[in-house]
């Protein structure tokens, strides 16, 4: 039988290497957001709050309270989006892939939309639940667009479909937000921010991200195979169709419950994915962990670019990874255009 490991250089000992700096980068950049803030601190003082909280000090309130679980939440929805990003590119092999392109982050900010017209006072569990559901009805719609017109579902079909969905989806939240004036309530669900993200939010959250991540990891060695090649993959033994169905249900599931916490923020699912690819090369036993990590350095980083633009006012996180997304993502159609 062929192995994976032929078609990637990399070895368990250099990929160890590479998931401790990544870890390394991504616990520097989180002590580095966490100290930052409108109120200085010494680092001495942080680290108190973070080993040694002590609730009596404003200090220790502020990093416990706000900027921790700020934090914790960029790189929890960091690593989710992108993870998202890479199990998508996997099961469908188009390289233009992402939550956000696809149009499955515009289904989760619709339902979010009606959740505030029609149903406002809602428990965050029960926007957490309509965030996924919108983001599955999204998908479904999106596929079976794709896959409508002649010669099937291709790449291309995919992306376009996506693009077509999303704008309409995203012109559907903006016209209820206009009709039930909700425009302020909304506009950070289309900004996207990781400043509202509370300890109550991850209780939910991460626990779930998490689950879903392993489940992500465990599906590595098949989603190599499936991005090889429909016939590769049925000759190695490998059942595509499960293999699909349980990546975009776990891209879907992470992108859902992401869009519910820090609204839509796009191109970390897309611009991360690749990144990794060219570190470790093309095995996503390689490619799905170290997407993670990456992806939470992103958000972790970005957020706190967002803050010290123009201090104290924050710019939206959506911004900040766009300006890094659009012109990756143009690079890569222009790419997959010549390979056509």
């Amino acid at each position: 039988m062929t192995k994976i490991k032929a078609s990637s250089s990399l070895n368990p000992i250099t990929f160890s290497l590479v998931i401790a700096a990544a870890i390394f980068v991504l616990l520097v950049s989180m002590f580095i957001a966490i100290s930052y803030g409108a109120k200085e601190m010494t680092l001495s003082t942080v680290w108190s709050a973070v080993i040694q909280y002590n609730p009596a000090l404003t200090a220790h309130q502020i990093i416990h309270e706000l900027r921790l679980p700020r934090v914790l939440g960029a790189a929890a929805m960091g690593a989710a989006f992108a993870v998202a990003g890479a199990l998508m590119q996997g099961v469908t092999r188009n390289p233009l892939a992402d939550a956000g392109i696809l149009g499955i982050n515009a289904g989760a900010t619709f339902v979010v939309a009606l959740s505030f017209a029609f149903f406002p006072n809602l428990p965050y569990s029960a926007l957490i639940a309509l965030s996924f559901s919108g983001a599955v009805m999204s998908t479904v719609f999106i596929f079976l667009l794709g896959r409508s017109s002649a010669g099937g579902l291709t790449p291309l079909r995919l992306t376009i479909a996506g693009a077509v969905v999303a704008a309409l989806l995203h012109s559907l939240s903006s016209g209820i937000a206009i009709y039930y004036n909700l425009a302020q309530d909304l506009a950070f669900w289309y900004a996207g921010g990781v400043a509202g993200v509370k300890w109550s939010h991850l209780q939910l959250l991460v626990p779930v991200i998490s689950i879903t991540l392993i489940g992500a990891f465990a599906l590595g060695r098949q989603i190599s195979l499936v991005s090889l090649g429909e016939d590769i993959a049925v000759n190695l033994g490998v059942k595509t169709k499960r293999i699909r169905v349980l990546g975009m249900a776990g891209a879907v599931l992470l992108a859902g419950v992401s869009v519910s916490a820090v609204g839509s923020i796009g191109f970390v699912g897309l611009v991360i994915p690749h990144i990794a690819r060219k570190i470790v090369g093309v095995d996503y036993r390689f490619i799905i962990p170290l997407s993670a990590l990456l992806g939470a350095v992103l958000l972790v980083v970005a957020d706190l670019g967002a803050r010290m633009v123009n201090p104290p006012r924050e710019l939206a996180l959506g911004i900040m990874v766009a300006l890094v997304g659009v012109p990756f993502f143009l690079y890569l159609a222009r790419k997959e255009r010549r390979s056509l």
